[in-house]
């Protein structure tokens, strides 16, 4: 185990939004106050970032790129998703990008959301994983 966190993000090639999602992550997880995290790309075209993305069940196939905030859990033997404390409940940086019930993102493509995933709202999810 590297990390305690480990960010996975679903995403594919040739797409503008994934490649602008990891530069984000990238530039923040480069700082000193986010090494306890580490991140793991899954690219849903291939078999394993289908496998990754369809054992996290919480993604919509429409909304990526999305990422999913998971823990070391030691008794399990592996990183296994955070939990959302109030899945649903409305959250004012993150809108309806937030997935319900673990603490991530996906892309809200509506004229609202503009599918974009912001570096607040990254640093908002991370720092609720951490809190």
């Amino acid at each position: 185990m590297s990390a305690q966190y480990q960010i996975r993000v679903f995403g594919k090639e040739g797409c503008d939004k994934c490649h602008t999602l990891n530069q984000r992550l990238d530039k923040l997880l480069a700082k000193e106050d986010f090494a306890d995290f580490g991140k793991l790309y899954c690219d849903v075209e291939t078999i394993a970032g289908l496998v990754a993305f369809s054992e996290a069940e919480c993604i919509n196939p429409s909304r990526i790129p999305a990422m999913l905030v998971t823990r070391w859990d030691e008794a399990a033997d592996e990183y296994v998703p955070v939990s959302t404390p109030e899945p649903g409940a409305q959250d004012a940086v993150c809108k309806k990008a937030k997935l319900y019930q673990y603490l991530g993102l996906q892309t809200d493509y509506s004229e609202t959301g503009k599918g974009l995933i912001t570096p607040k709202m990254i640093q908002s999810i991370l720092a609720e994983a951490t809190a």
